[in-house]
């Protein structure tokens, strides 16, 4: 199937979504809760562009749009950078902390004053990137908490939760820096939580949360699990020279 982004023809499959059809074309889409080791989520649209199919004029978020026949597709068309401009502008005033979303509408040209200053500092945009890796770890700590203006990401009751398992992949797929950690030698701390890190059975080097390991270690050996990421690389091929004599 053949569609056209911005003038240019693109071949792709059918039920493929636009915003990875435009990333493999070159073509730039800007994105914000998008990551491609998660679901798409179509949380901030950002990503929106205009779809054009039989005359009519649609504007979509490109990370959750299916394409499903012929279209002609604008990414900056007057409509998208006017409503793009407006989206990134509540952002801003939703996060004003966040210097990705102040960057990105400054850039868009977004009128960020048209809107009164949010009390207290904020960089959370409420996305759900945080939620949805906590959920495919298998933890679910941390979950959308509260309705309306007050709403937020929390851990049950804002009390340290016994489900997390120290991974800091929330923290590591926020798109605004969100969610503070510290990590040292020896610990990770993260949502009022202290971690002791696992070292490595053979260089000794930390390597992950025991409660992080014991989750993994359903689905992969644990004596692979204690070690690095080099020294498991080091035990696969001393395996290999081993068969090889065999």
């Amino acid at each position: 199937m053949i569609i056209t982004i911005d003038g240019r023809e693109c071949s792709c499959e059918r039920g493929e979504y636009l915003l990875q059809i435009a990333k493999r074309n070159g073509i730039n889409i800007p994105t914000l809760c998008y990551h491609e080791g998660l679901d798409a989520l179509g949380a901030c649209r950002v990503c929106i562009v205009e779809v054009v199919s039989q005359g009519k004029s649609t504007v979509v978020s490109s990370c959750i749009y299916p394409v499903e026949g012929e279209i002609e597709v604008f990414t900056a068309s007057d409509k998208i950078k006017e409503q793009r401009g407006v989206i990134l502008a509540l952002l801003a005033h939703l996060a004003p902390d966040a210097k990705i979303i102040q960057q990105m509408a400054s850039f868009a040209g977004a009128d960020i004053p048209r809107f009164s200053e949010k009390e207290g500092g904020s960089t959370c945009i409420l996305c759900g990137r945080c939620t949805t890796a906590c959920e495919m770890v298998g933890s679910g700590a941390i979950a959308k908490v509260n309705r309306g203006t007050t709403k937020d990401i929390d851990t049950p009751y804002g009390k340290p939760s016994a489900e997390c398992i120290g991974c800091a992949g929330c923290a590591h797929v926020c798109p605004t820096d969100s969610i503070p950690y510290s990590e040292s030698e020896t610990t990770v701390s993260i949502w009022e939580r202290t971690f002791d890190l696992q070292r490595c059975g053979c260089c000794g080097k930390p390597i992950s949360t025991d409660e992080l390991i014991a989750v993994t270690a359903r689905k992969d050996s644990e004596d692979e699990l204690t070690l690095c990421l080099e020294c498991r690389r080091l035990a696969v091929a001393d395996k290999l020279r081993q068969g090889f004599k065999l």
